[in-house]
C-alpha cells in the first residue's frame, strides 16, 4: 500500500481495528482512547467528531490539538521498520500510533506506555 492510501484512509477506519486489537488480549476501548487523547490531545468529544467526521490519518495527525513531546520517546520496530528511523512526519505520527497500541496489547502498563 502506498503512502498516499494510508494518509488518505479514514482515522474512523482504522480505529475499530485498534479497539478490536486491544479487546483480543483483555484491554479495553477506554485504554484504547486514553493512549489517542495522551498522543494528540483529543479531548473525547473532538476525538468523536474526528470519528464521524471520517477524517482521514493526515488531517487527524495534522489538526490535533497537541501532540504530545514525549511521544518522541516511542522507539521500537512497527511492520519491520524502526518508528525513531521515519523520516516523513504523517508516517512516523501512524506508526507511533501503532507502536502504542502493540503496547497496550502486550499488556504494558499504562504509566509506561504513556512515557510517565
Amino acid at each position: 500500500m502506498d503512502k498516499h492510501r494510508i494518509y488518505t484512509m479514514s482515522f474512523a477506519r482504522v480505529y475499530p481495528l485498534y479497539i478490536a486489537k486491544a479487546e483480543r488480549k483483555g484491554r479495553t476501548k477506554a485504554e484504547v482512547n486514553e493512549i489517542i487523547r495522551w498522543m494528540t490531545g483529543y479531548t473525547p468529544k473532538k476525538l468523536e467528531s474526528q470519528l464521524k467526521k471520517g477524517t482521514d490519518l493526515e488531517t487527524f495527525f495534522a489538526t490535533a490539538p497537541k501532540l504530545n513531546p514525549s511521544r518522541k520517546l516511542i522507539t521500537g520496530v512497527v511492520c519491520g521498520i524502526r518508528v525513531e528511523d521515519i523520516q516523513e512526519p504523517t508516517m512516523r505520527e501512524i506508526r507511533y500510533l501503532d507502536k502504542l497500541i502493540d503496547e497496550l496489547a502486550k499488556g504494558k502498563a499504562m504509566e509506561k506506555i504513556l512515557r510517565k
